[in-house]
């Protein structure tokens, strides 16, 4: 991102970034091997390979050598197989017995407390909730394999946190467990971080906005202020444009109207806030600029397809007893 607004955008945009691992397992298997990861819609996937090679097989096919140290993260949660060759047979890792390490972390492979033999594969996997908040086009427009490898001489201080999951996942010392979840939290944010500073990679569509000082612009004002009462014609006024021709670029790079971005970005925001962070439904709506609670419930149901309300008691019912 060459342009101050753009970096500030960018900024602003991850300050929403919600990458939180739920569930995560240590894998410790002899080749041959092949396990098969399903699809988890709205989640992200990641793999660390604490001692290789593996092999993913991603959904279409397409063959990925991962080495020890690398890490990979999968955005949008597709089907995929971790194999120990090409052509091993997979079985589902659901179907697999496992153990509990601590709350978040399960094993997989060699019994607790034996030593495994020196050609096992080590891997420590994860899945995750994948909330980008404000930024959450962005997970439709992400390559479905993100690799850490194309990030290291960008990113240095990637290095020390990958070497400390290879010390962590194969000494298995006391507290191990949870010190992998949170260093596979960070990496994968920071994956996640560097793709977006990087320019998106070859990303197009909704992306173009970032690119685009101007739109940048138009967009980082929204954010900003999601609760104002925006009109066109003020959105075109920080673009330095005409209304029409403001309208025409939006579209054409986003693929909706303003007010219709403007209308999908409260909601997210609402949705994050809600469901996430607990805050009363009133006190969002009022927040998002909406005069009523009931103006914000219409609003809210018509762009996510349901009430506030549901979304509330879905939050409730799965907060721990």
């Amino acid at each position: 991102m060459p342009t101050d607004v753009s970096h500030d955008l960018v900024s602003e945009l991850l300050l929403g970034m919600r990458l939180v691992g739920v569930q995560y397992r240590r894998i410790e298997l002899a080749p041959p091997f092949g396990l098969a990861f399903g699809e988890v819609p709205g989640r992200a996937q990641f793999h660390f390979v604490g001692r290789g090679p593996v092999v993913l097989r991603a959904r279409d096919g397409d063959l990925h050598r991962l080495e020890t140290g690398a890490a990979v993260l999968l955005p949008q949660g597709g089907a995929h197989a971790l194999l120990s060759a090409p052509d091993a047979p997979c079985t589902d890792v659901a179907a697999l017995e496992s153990r509990s390490l601590c709350a978040t972390v399960c094993a997989l492979g060699a019994p607790a407390g034996e030593a495994a033999p020196g050609g096992d594969v080590l891997v420590f996997s994860g899945c995750m909730e994948f909330d980008l908040g404000g930024m959450q086009p962005l997970v439709g427009a992400m390559p479905e394999i993100m690799r850490v490898g194309m990030l290291l001489d960008r990113y240095p201080e990637l290095r020390p946190m990958l070497e400390a999951m290879a010390r962590e996942s194969q000494a298995r010392r006391a507290g191990f467990a949870g010190i992998l979840a949170r260093l596979a939290d960070v990496v994968s944010a920071l994956i996640v971080r560097g793709w977006v500073e990087c320019g998106c990679g070859d990303a197009t569509g909704w992306v173009q906005a970032l690119r685009d000082p101007k739109l940048a612009g138009v967009l980082l004002a929204m954010h900003r202020d999601p609760g104002r009462n925006w009109s066109v014609a003020e959105l075109a006024a920080v673009m330095g444009a005409s209304r029409s021709a403001f309208a025409e670029r939006f579209l054409a790079v986003t693929g909706m109207t303003p007010l219709r971005y403007l209308a999908e970005l409260r909601m997210r925001l609402a949705a994050q806030w809600i469901g996430r962070d607990r805050e009363p439904i009133e006190a969002v709506a009022l927040r998002l600029g909406y005069g009523s609670l009931a103006a914000f419930s219409r609003a809210f149901k018509r762009v996510a397809g349901r009430p506030p309300g549901a979304l509330r008691a879905q939050a409730r019912a799965a907060e721990p007893a």
